[in-house]
């Protein structure tokens, strides 16, 4: 009878297959699922999740992007609601010139200023791009004062009486794009911040360090709100922020990136931490090309601090899908939650490193922090650790794992007990010589040949669905999971066990962990050198992998101890081959066993025998000894027991439990690590093809996950019964048929679709324009009314971020966007020469330079568009900041601008350094959707399948364009 715990099929079998379907299942549930929020009655003070959800509702109703009625309204609101949150608290409002003080007594400190800052504008430009923007703010700040606050006066101004004291930004956007309700972008976050206000407000909540609470105007457009929070002066009394973001329609809200550890480590708080490192080196490393406030603060104010955001799903996100009906209080609790615990952490902080020595560069004085490593384990656990502290464990795993490797072998050369490596010995008896074979090598060469046939099979799979239905993925992740890990497990199998059926070997599991430590061996070199070098901690999870290998091939190594000598077993062959009495041939010929029988198993080929290759396939360790009592006062009864099935004749003695210690140190903290990982990434970027990126990424990371989740199942692989593989090809082949036939797109995951319309309003021509993926987008432009009979034609988007897709026009009916009411047998085409009026004209007392008067119907954006670059830019009313340089270093050749007030025309005057004159267009946008306004937007929303949805190409949903030469 086989020990329950043996080495044998049916206990490996049982146990990983536990192992996995637990994990890997509690770990997709959370990962669908994810945390439920709390009862009313478990919440802290001051929060309230069902006013939270109504908030969010109201938010949420409309459409509401800078440039729209819509977020004037929000505008509104939101102070409204302020003045509610201190009425509730039982707070007094008294009114000043630029907001209100909520305080308990007119003689007590006000518990929270509510600034409403319509003055702060900026002109900044980027050098990339060639472009300026000129921005008009709107934002809301509420500053809740700390109990250590430095003394701030009417004007904003800062005290600095000591260095140490210091607030704490936190940060919302409250509009949306133009073809979204904003509910988790940022509506979930906006919301989030008015609980904290509530909170912080209440009796005896009071920070220590003061918050300054921003609700910002203009992020989706060019994070342009941040930018004009730099312009007031409370925005240098912060040292460290944490920003709410979406960039997903719902789910968990995950930490996108961070500063350094010491900022991270507030997050640690959270109730249910969620995120990686290898999302903030994703951005660190320029692979993630979309922004979010967070440059703003870090980058262009100094400070430190974090990002939190929804990531999932992307088919949704800036889409009217991105509404309360996608996602849930679940979600919203689960960033007020972090959010909560973030600056719970921060404004009580003590740590005196979020200051440092006064700058010159005009940003403030936050100090510097340490790169940092962090990840969650289940969401309910959040390491945070240094880099340099990685590196440390990195190098000193690199140098020692492998000293300790060696010096084993010695002992074990020493020992007399180094059967590995041995290929054969030879035994004397008087005259007669015999080798005997060790066969210390049998299985070598198996894990590598097995290891690579498998990846090869891994990522043939993820090439022909890539190339037969690449976009399946879209849709069918999980399909696309199941194809590739029954692919890899599958191949993987039929090496192993094949070969070590026709030829077992006891050293099967020892060399498998043999490979599998050098290989990642040289993994951690290459890890550690992104480490020192390019200052990445993505890293951690081969480090955790490597040490984990480390620990179970040492295992394997320290088995041998177990062995008999090596000159006692030479010893024990001769004296079984020689001095067994003449009657017992029937055991003399068991007990030999040849080493040319076993030389002869090894070198035949898998299919060459008559028997059927699975036929001994499941047989257990005897563990009955033999009896022959002539020889008994030579080698006692208990060393003659047989090793198990055909296997090497001296590992009878190998320890026969020491491979659990192995798998419950390969498996668990690979999957965790791993497969949590792959999950997270595959989430965030199995919709992206859709955004133009290479849909062959997305399957190369699905593939490179895939091996590394069963790697650590290899060694033990040829022990797995039958049944598991049969039942896995069941699902390769079903999954693959499904996956290369299959409609990438559904309700549930639709096909995204980028919009816009351009007017020339001079001539009167215009054409509506659909971006996305070919041919998709060719067949759902071609079954619009207003597309019939045209001749469709599609090319390269002039859109950089939309470099993967193809940008397919129509000439689609007229809108009316800027036009006063007429009646409706007059077309708007007649009103197309009064929606833009600008006049530019010669400056008299300079050679090459311009001023421009524009005003636009309807709107608060316009943009100027130069065929030459101009070289400087100044706005009539526009501030001077010396941390911002109007035009960049290349010049500008597009400058967007954008005003609070409807009716108040610009005035820009440019100039350029070559050239006799200067040409180009003046473009405005329009960005809202009343009913019969913009007709081909409707078109797209009614007719489009239902598997399709659409989103804003630019920042306005129409553009009308007038040229002007000067």
């Amino acid at each position: 009878m086989a020990k329950p715990f043996g080495f044998s099929p049916i206990p490996v079998t049982v146990f990983s297959v536990i192992v996995y379907v637990a994990l890997l299942a509690a770990l997709i549930t959370l990962h669908v699922v994810g945390p439920q929020a709390p009862s009313s009655s478990e919440l802290p003070d001051g929060i309230s999740l069902d006013e939270a959800w109504h908030d969010l509702q109201i938010l949420s109703k409309d459409h509401h992007p800078y440039n729209s009625k819509a977020n004037v309204e929000i505008r509104s609101w939101l102070l409204k609601r302020l003045e509610e949150i201190a009425a509730r608290n039982g707070l007094s409002v008294n009114y000043g010139r630029s907001g209100f003080i909520a305080q308990r007594s007119p003689s007590s400190k006000p518990a929270f200023n509510v600034i409403s800052d319509l003055t702060s504008n900026v002109t900044f430009s980027s050098s990339s791009a060639k472009q300026s923007v000129y921005f008009e703010g709107t934002n809301i700040i509420v500053y809740v004062p700390g109990s250590d606050d430095p003394p701030i006066d009417q004007n904003w101004q800062i005290g600095t009486d000591r260095q140490d004291q210091f607030g704490v930004l936190i940060n919302a956007h409250y509009d949306s794009v133009s073809t979204g309700f904003g509910a988790t972008d940022d509506g979930v976050g906006v919301v989030s911040i008015l609980q904290l206000v509530s909170h912080f407000s209440m009796e005896g909540k009071q920070p220590k360090r003061g918050i300054v609470a921003l609700l910002n105007n203009g992020e989706e457009d060019y994070l342009n709100g941040a930018h004009a929070f730099m312009r007031h002066p409370i925005s240098r009394f912060p040292h460290a922020f944490v920003n709410l973001e979406g960039a997903g329609a719902g789910g968990r809200a995950t930490l996108f990136r961070t500063t350094d550890t010491e900022v991270s480590r507030y997050y640690a708080a959270s109730p249910y931490p969620f995120g990686t490192v290898v999302s903030s080196d994703g951005f660190a490393a320029g692979f993630i090309r979309s922004q979010t406030d967070y440059v703003v603060f870090n980058g262009e104010l100094g400070l430190r601090g974090l990002d939190i955001a929804f990531m999932e799903p992307r088919s949704r996100y800036h889409t009217m899908h991105d509404s309360t009906r996608y996602t849930s209080r679940d979600s919203v609790w689960h960033m007020l939650s972090a959010a909560l615990a973030t600056m719970e952490g921060l404004s009580s902080s003590t740590d005196g490193s979020f200051t440092g020595e006064p700058r010159n560069d005009g940003k403030v004085n936050a100090g510097s922090g340490s790169t940092g490593v962090w990840f969650d384990l289940f969401g309910r656990v959040f390491l945070v650790f240094q880099l340099r502290s990685l590196f440390a464990v990195s190098v000193t795993l690199l140098v020692v794992a492998p000293l300790i490797i060696l010096a084993t072998f010695a002992g074990l050369k020493r020992a007399d007990k180094l059967y590995v490596f041995k290929t054969f010995m030879v035994t004397e008896r008087g005259q007669e010589k015999k080798t005997e074979y060790i066969s210390g090598w049998d299985g070598f060469v198996r894990f590598p040949i097995a290891l690579i046939l498998a990846c090869a099979v891994t990522i043939a799979l993820g090439i022909l669905i890539g190339k037969i239905n690449p976009y399946i993925v879209y849709s069918s992740q999980w399909a696309v999971w199941s194809t590739l890990l029954s692919g890899f497990f599958c191949m993987a199998w039929v090496i192993l066990a094949g070969t070590y059926l026709k030829s077992p070997s006891a050293l099967q599991r020892f060399h498998s962990l043999l490979w599998m430590f050098v290989m990642v061996w040289i993994l951690l070199v290459l890890a550690t050198v992104t480490q020192n070098n390019f200052h990445l901690g993505s890293s951690y999870f081969i480090v955790a992998l490597f040490l984990t290998i480390a620990l179970a091939f040492w295992i394997s190594c320290l088995e041998l101890f177990a062995l008999d000598t090596v000159t006692l077993y030479k010893d024990s062959v001769i004296f079984q081959t020689l001095d067994l009495p003449p009657g017992d041939d029937d055991e003399r010929g068991r007990v030999q066993q040849t080493s040319n029988e076993r030389g002869s198993e090894e070198n035949a080929p898998l299919l060459g025998d008559s028997s059927p290759t699975f036929a001994r396939y499941g047989s257990v360790r005897s563990q009955s000894p033999p009896e022959p009592a002539a020889i008994q006062h030579i080698i006692p009864e208990h060393e003659l027991a047989p090793a198990y099935g055909h296997e090497q004749k001296w590992s009878w003695k190998m320890p026969q439990w020491t491979w659990i210690l192995q798998i419950i140190l390969l498996a668990p903290v690979t999957i965790v690590l791993v497969g949590q990982l792959g999950l997270i990434l595959t989430s965030a970027v199995h919709q992206t093809p859709a955004d133009g990126s290479p849909a062959l990424l997305v399957y190369g990371l699905m593939m490179f996950f895939a091996i590394l989740l069963l790697f650590p199942l290899l060694p033990f692989i040829h022990m797995i019964k039958f049944r598991v593989p049969h039942f896995l090809i069941l699902v390769l082949i079903g999954t693959v048929i499904y996956n290369c036939v299959a409609f990438p797109f559904s309700i549930n995951s639709q096909l995204k679709v980028y919009f816009l319309q351009q007017v020339d309003l001079e001539s009167g021509l215009n054409n509506a324009s659909l971006i996305g993926l070919m041919p998709f987008v060719h067949d759902i432009l071609a079954d619009y009314p207003s597309a019939q009979n045209q001749s469709i034609s599609c090319e390269t988007p002039s859109f950089a971020s939309r470099s993967g897709l193809a940008q397919c026009f129509w000439a689609a009916p007229a809108p009316s966007v800027g036009s006063k009411s007429f009646p409706p047998s007059i077309p708007p085409e007649k009103d197309y020469g009064k929606w833009v009026t600008f006049n530019v004209t010669r400056d008299a007392d300079a050679k090459r330079s311009a001023t421009f008067n524009i005003d636009a119907r309807n709107t608060r954006s316009c943009r100027i568009l130069f065929q030459e670059p101009v070289s400087s830019i100044n706005v009539t009313g526009g501030a001077s900041d010396p941390r911002f340089e109007p035009v960049g270093e290349h010049g500008t050749t597009e400058l967007r601008l954008w005003r609070r007030d409807w009716k108040r025309p610009w005035e820009v005057k440019v100039g350029w350094e070559s050239g006799p004159g200067l040409d180009g267009h003046v473009v405005c946008l329009w960005n809202e959707e009343f009913e019969g306004q913009i007709p081909a937007l409707e078109e797209v929303r009614k007719f489009s399948p239902a598997w399709a949805t659409v989103s804003k190409a630019s920042d306005g949903l129409v553009e009308g364009r007038k040229a002007f030469m000067v």
